[in-house]
């Protein structure tokens, strides 16, 4: 089987490692870091091979997975350059970073992958778009793409030019959920319940409601609609929601997050 390397050991290259880990070998699996004590720790804990550069990473896999900041992308791309062939499947998962600026420095006729996963991928729940033209691939390298991205959650193939929107549906979007769990468990606490078993309440309320969406294949409104009777408790919040611009700040926080992934390609 052709080698999957992973060049970055953050929290979205750990989290797809880990991944891979149940459905291929450790054996061809490979990896590097920059940073040695994560690198021992990592091979530690997986006991997958990791190479002494991004170079060597790149020179023992076909598939490619770029796991680094934005910031870092020049250096490893420099490392690189002149490893990667036609061969490779490079997978980039930066975000603002084009399939059309990576080729600029790897070379236009390289194979890139665009993909945006999110930090849900730690516990194998992760939701990846995914991009890059079918034509130049075969159905075997299109269905191990598809592996890698299925082994830590679901994934969707999308336009590019829907990328900096993925970002921001579901990129981004687990600090807003995370911002709101805090709140309402702040919230809970002060009408008097201990703090873990707010956290507890409000959490599962989070992952329910989000179930209901995916299974119920109803709008979000409708759903809403049923939680609010009429004169009743829910209503009442949702009034207070309204008056202090709970949709806006959200439709706010979207364009932000647009913006900044525009202004990085």
């Amino acid at each position: 089987m052709d080698r999957i390397g992973f060049i970055g050991m953050g929290n979205m290259g750990y989290a797809m490692l880990k991944g891979a880990l149940k459905y291929f070998d450790k054996m061809n699996l490979v990896f590097s870091d920059a940073n040695e004590q994560r690198v021992r720790q990592v091979y530690e804990e997986t006991g997958v091979r990791f190479m002494d550069s991004n170079a060597a990473c790149a020179n023992d896999a076909k598939y490619l997975v770029l796991a680094v900041k934005p910031q870092f992308y020049p250096a490893v791309l420099k490392n690189i350059v002149n490893i990667v062939t036609q061969e490779h499947v490079v997978i980039s998962i930066a975000p603002g970073i084009t399939i059309e600026k990576l080729q600029q420095t790897l070379g236009y006729d390289r194979r890139i992958v665009r993909a945006m996963p999110n930090t849900p991928a730690l516990i194998g729940k992760g939701m990846t778009g995914v991009s890059y033209d079918p034509s130049l691939f075969s159905e075997e390298e299109q269905e191990m793409i598809r592996t890698i991205f299925t082994s830590f959650g679901q994934m969707q193939v999308v336009p590019e030019g829907l990328m900096s929107a993925v970002a921001c549906a579901s990129g981004s979007s687990p600090a807003y959920v995370y911002m709101f769990i805090e709140a309402l468990a702040d919230g809970v606490v002060k009408c008097g319940m201990p703090r873990e078993q707010a956290y507890q309440f409000v959490a599962r309320a989070v992952a329910g409601s989000a179930e209901m969406v995916l299974e119920s294949g109803l709008h979000p409104g409708k759903l809403k609609d049923m939680v609010c009777s009429p004169a009743g408790t829910t209503i009442e919040a949702v009034e207070a929601l309204e008056q202090w611009g709970f949709r806006n700040a959200l439709m706010k926080a979207t364009d932000a997050c647009f913006d900044k992934c525009e202004k990085l390609k």
